[in-house]
């Protein structure tokens, strides 16, 4: 009698890497949007800046005005490690979405572990989008002391292709609302999962 072979079920999203990144600059929406697609996707959501700042006992801001942005990157790079490794080890399921700092690109081995541990997504926004979501924000270490359009479009030129070396796929934030972004983003996710779905793991998954 000859043996009925199992269909693979190519609904259900094989997680290959258990952490949903999103970078970009600061103002591009990451918390939002990540908090939203976590929510889609049925993950938790998590924000390295707020665990950074749970350890370390105060806000960024102080942190920054106090030891220096050289010691504030070794510890953000530290717990940008622990989360995408613990995250790796399955302590829940279907992983997370994080929400990165708008600086963890700057240094190779963070966008060498972002790229290698998660699936990274670029928000991409221009600086005179970010300079009128940003405006009257005073917890910006970087953008403190006027002239914060300036600033930002240094910061851009700056880490523009380091997000985008970074990143396994980018959308621009310019028109789309929160809504569609996340539509996208999930969408490209749902994709990339089917595309793991190859003629090897289709027959392993056909076995009796």
């Amino acid at each position: 009698m000859a043996r009925h072979k199992r269909r693979p079920v190519l609904s259900r999203p094989n997680y290959t890497m258990s952490v949903i990144a999103i970078v970009g600059m600061p103002g591009s929406g990451k918390t939002t949007v990540g908090r939203h697609l976590a929510r889609r996707l049925g993950r938790q959501f998590v924000d390295s800046d707020h665990e950074l700042e749970r350890e370390l006992g105060c806000t960024v801001k102080q942190y920054f005005e106090v030891h220096g942005e050289a010691s504030f990157r070794d510890a953000e790079s530290a717990v940008l490690a622990r989360l995408c490794v613990d995250a790796d080890k399955g302590e829940k399921v279907s992983g997370i979405v994080l929400a990165t700092g708008g600086g963890a690109v700057l240094r190779p081995e963070n966008r060498a572990c972002l790229r290698a541990q998660a699936w990274v997504v670029y928000l991409r926004s221009s600086p005179v989008e970010l300079a009128k979501r940003l405006r009257y924000d005073k917890t910006r270490p970087l953008l403190q002391g006027g002239h914060a359009g300036e600033r930002l479009q240094n910061l851009f030129e700056q880490r523009d292709h380091l997000y985008q070396e970074a990143a396994h796929f980018s959308v621009d934030t310019g028109r789309p609302s929160v809504h569609m972004l996340v539509n996208t983003i999930a969408m490209q996710h749902e994709m990339r999962d089917l595309a793991t779905v190859t003629p090897a793991t289709q027959r392993s998954q056909s076995q009796p």
